[in-house]
């Protein structure tokens, strides 16, 4: 990806979307961010994937009283520095990926972190861990190699390979205590989570959209009809008082939300016949762009929803 699209996005005002007014975010309403991540993942999958790792860690600072928020919360906020997420891995637990002890007055982390995008764009990363007391701990570093981070070579990926994904290796990364942002024992952090990977993401409804601006209006139509009613039943759930309420429709509505985004990409691939085959052809960019979004932040709860949806479809819908 260009670094320009990076810039242009910071020049924007878009890394401040969720930050508080405070520190020089917008403080806009979650209608707001899901919007523009929609119109971001539409125009461009790989720069929406790029910054939307941004957010999480302006919203665990501000949501601390860490004093690495006073150090890091308004550049993020007002985009000066763009920020990246290395926590996925915390996912496979019992399996601890990534260690963390303490040593020297601070933290060291030990393991692998299998996926990090941004590698090259991003300033400061939001890395994260087991303890020893099996909490979830989340420290800051900067997103470079040094003693004990070592990068692999970017990935060759199906789609967004413009992402900058890479692998990390840590033997030894040491980060002082004022740099630790957050930490709680796992199951509570899993919980919070869990809403998470099992809501729909903007980024299907953009994607979607995308490819039904490839298709006449006739043929668009019922694929419309029926992504907007997926939109609205899952945005409400996002605007849910209670998040941790409706977590099986939630699932239901993450899983037909792809399957929407899957039939609108086929079709503007089948629309666009031999055409599509070309590696310059937006609706063949968008069929591996949603190939993607289809795994991107998965679990195993949400992987057997989908195989389950896809092999009994009366069920998905």
């Amino acid at each position: 990806m260009p670094a320009s699209h990076i810039e242009a996005v910071k020049r924007s005002g878009l890394l401040g979307v969720n930050a508080p007014a405070e520190y020089g975010g917008a403080a806009a309403p979650g209608a707001v961010a899901r919007e523009t991540a929609e119109i971001l993942a539409g125009a461009c999958c790989a720069t929406w994937f790029v910054q939307t790792q941004h957010h999480t860690p302006v919203q665990t600072l501000a949501g601390s009283d860490a004093p690495v928020r006073e150090r890091l919360l308004g550049p993020l906020a007002r985009g000066e520095l763009l920020a990246g997420v290395a926590y996925a891995h915390l996912r496979a637990h019992p399996r601890t990926p990534v260690r963390v002890t303490r040593e020297r007055g601070g933290r060291r982390f030990d393991g692998t972190v299998p996926w990090y995008t941004g590698w090259g764009l991003n300033d400061v990363m939001l890395l994260a861990g087991i303890s020893e007391d099996d909490e979830a701990l989340f420290a800051f570093t900067e997103a470079r190699e040094q003693p004990g981070l070592r990068a692999s070579e970017p990935m060759r990926l199906a789609a967004l390979t413009a992402s900058r994904t890479v692998s990390l290796e840590l033997d030894g990364l040491w980060v002082g205590e004022d740099a630790v942002v957050l930490r709680m024992p796992y199951a509570r952090w899993a919980q919070g989570d869990r809403v998470k990977t099992v809501s729909a993401s903007p980024a299907v409804f953009g994607v979607a959209e995308a490819a039904l601006r490839l298709l006449d209006d006739g043929t668009a139509g019922p694929f419309r009809r029926r992504l907007a009613e997926v939109r609205r039943r899952a945005y409400a759930l996002a605007d849910h008082p209670l998040p941790h309420e409706h977590l099986e429709e939630r699932l239901a509505l993450r899983t037909e939300a792809q399957e929407v985004m899957r039939a609108a990409t086929t079709a503007a691939v089948v629309a666009g016949g031999g055409r599509s085959l070309a590696l310059g052809s937006r609706a063949q960019r968008l069929a591996r762009e949603a190939m993607f979004l289809l795994v991107q932040g998965q679990t195993p709860l949400t992987r057997r929803a989908h195989l389950d949806a896809l092999a009994h479809p009366a069920k998905g819908t």
